[in-house]
């Protein structure tokens, strides 16, 4: 883990009050701008920062700032932290809440059902359960089994939609493509619909009478004038 400067505003404005330090020094110490350390020399900036001396931290010797103020091309250097703190890493499976361990074989269960690609090794960082629970709920061999109902572990808590999708996104590479079958595909083939019969008939459509259009329209024509005299009286 790379080391880094405490507070390099602060720490800029104990510099800018207390050494004979260019701006340019002070700046790549801090990680700072040139411009920002004139303007907390001219006190338009960092007013109300109280300045923080790096030598009372351990970060930076009196003769570093000697040599630095000797020689204005010289950089700036931390010191070597006199406690190392070792970097947390996280190993086994993923801590689970006691209010929620009870709920991790269903989540078990819907991985297994829902995402066989899953290796096991997944399965206990997404969960946080060991290789042995996952064979036993897998092989129907697991204590309570016959009460165990599958359930979306992002629903119960138990992982994030991110890392249940980068976990699946690993497993499914370099797996082949699923086929037809698998996706039970039930399309035919070009060849067999072409083997298909073409049929010209048409049921449907009804031919039309003539005849039979023209006495429907002299029966309504010979209506009308009935109408119409019922119609004066």
């Amino acid at each position: 883990m790379a080391q880094q400067l405490l507070m390099p505003k602060a720490t800029a404005v104990w510099l800018v009050d207390n050494t004979a330090l260019s701006f340019e020094q002070i700046a790549t110490f801090c990680k700072l701008h040139p411009l920002e350390v004139k303007a907390i020399a001219d006190g338009e900036s960092a007013q109300g920062i109280k300045g923080l001396d790096p030598i009372a931290t351990g970060q930076l010797s009196r003769d570093e700032i000697a040599r630095a103020e000797a020689n204005p091309a010289h950089k700036l250097k931390l010191s070597d932290p006199k406690v190392r703190v070792p970097e947390s890493k996280r190993k086994g499976p993923r801590y689970t809440p006691v209010s929620k361990r009870q709920d991790r074989p269903n989540a078990i269960l819907w991985l297994v059902r829902n995402h066989p690609e899953l290796k096991d090794a997944q399965i206990s960082r997404l969960v946080g359960t060991t290789k042995s629970t996952i064979e036993q709920i897998r092989d129907r061999t697991h204590w309570n089994s016959a009460n165990l109902a599958p359930m979306d572990p992002v629903t119960l808590g138990l992982c994030s939609q991110i890392d249940l999708d980068l976990e699946v996104e690993r497993a499914s590479k370099g797996r082949p493509l699923p086929t037809a079958a698998e996706l039970g595909a039930t399309l035919e083939s070009a060849q067999e619909t072409e083997k298909l019969p073409y049929s010209t008939d048409r049921e449907d459509e009804q031919e039309i009478n003539a005849d039979a259009v023209f006495a429907k329209l002299k029966s309504l024509k010979s209506s009308t004038p009935d109408e119409d005299e019922d119609d004066k009286f």
